[in-house]
């Protein structure tokens, strides 16, 4: 795939915030995308946009996951003075946002506020010393300055539950020659994935669905309701590849095929059927175990919904944060998918 066309629709799905359990923005754009597509495509009752490919065969089906929401933070209280009080939604922290822009999607109005840990020029009276010093900053020691008061928050349906994103002009991608660098890479460029495959995947043998998942951050809850209604005979989970020196993972343009991850083992006979797949296209590809980690697939095998599971993977820095991973690694997902997808 192109790598302009390639980063372009990531951009695109990066605009759409969608933190776990607030998904609607970028449902509507995958919807009308898929449906641009000519394939049928159906949001479930757990949110899962789900696209469907006919297979030769009706009665065997496959699935390929690649979960559409992002972490964040949700609103804890609002206090008198209208200041915000969050916690983590997912696997966030506030020291990787800092202070800047955020979006408090209220039921009635996005409003924008500025993450704030507090002034710098402070003596030991200040509780806020401590973080310049010796403590680490927690979800507990930050807000969110709105300058409005609890009134209007609630007139803009700003509430406990109310989900918190990075400000949208806070999260637009930008090149690094052939790399990506962006804030929910983690989810959407596995997303971007799904929707190449739309366009490219012709008559399989088998019925393939195309699941964007929801609520994977907060426990792969989307996975978990449609691998328990549906029949499958393997699920591939779409997924970033965390680089740190505890894993032995380069950076650059080869995906990663996990064996074990913090959930379990991925199946083996279904992890040579891709490498055989990558090597039809003359990919290389990467083998790991990670253990801070979990995907779609690795979950629903844990929990016995699906027999077989996998999980492709791009290498990416500062994973959970601001992201960079080469477009070459997601677009030779893209390959590995389609040639594994023709010779089932």
């Amino acid at each position: 795939m192109e790598f302009d066309q390639l980063f372009a629709t990531i951009e695109q799905l990066v605009m759409c915030h969608s933190p776990s359990g607030d998904e609607s923005e970028i449902d509507s754009f995958l919807l009308d995308r898929f449906s641009d597509l000519g394939v049928k495509v159906w949001k479930d009752q757990a949110e899962n946009v789900i696209a469907e490919i006919p297979g030769q065969n009706p009665d065997v089906a496959i699935a390929i996951t690649g979960h559409k929401d992002e972490i964040g933070a949700i609103v804890n209280n609002i206090e008198p003075n209208g200041r915000v009080r969050i916690r983590k939604l997912g696997g966030s922290f506030p020291w990787v946002y800092g202070e800047g822009v955020v979006d408090l999607r209220g039921d009635h109005q996005t409003i924008s506020g500025i993450l704030s840990f507090g002034s710098r020029h402070i003596s030991h009276e200040s509780p806020q010393k401590s973080l310049q010093t010796d403590k680490v900053l927690t979800w507990e020691d930050v807000w969110v300055e709105t300058l409005r008061s609890p009134q209007d928050l609630e007139a803009a349906g700003v509430r406990p539950g109310t989900r918190v994103v990075v400000g949208k002009h806070r999260k637009k991608p930008f090149r690094m020659g052939d790399y990506i660098a962006s804030y929910t890479l983690d989810n959407k460029a596995s997303v971007a994935i799904l929707l190449e495959l739309a366009k490219q995947i012709k008559n399989p043998p088998v019925t393939v669905y195309l699941v964007a998942s929801a609520k994977e951050e907060v426990g792969a809850i989307g996975a978990l309701y449609f691998t328990n209604r549906t029949r499958l005979d393997a699920l591939i989970a779409l997924e970033i590849c965390p680089l740190a020196p505890e894993y032995p993972i380069e950076s650059g343009e080869k995906p990663v095929l996990l064996s074990q991850d913090g959930y379990g083992i991925y199946d083996e006979g279904l992890n040579a059927e891709l490498r055989k797949a990558s090597q039809r296209v003359n990919v290389s590809i990467q083998s790991a175990i990670i253990r801070g980690f979990g995907s779609d697939a690795s979950i629903a095998m844990k929990f016995g919904h699906i027999s077989r599971a996998a999980c492709l993977s791009f290498p990416t820095q500062n994973t959970h944060g601001f992201e960079i991973a080469h477009l070459g690694a997601i677009s030779h997902c893209i390959s590995i998918l389609l040639s594994y997808c023709q010779w089932l």
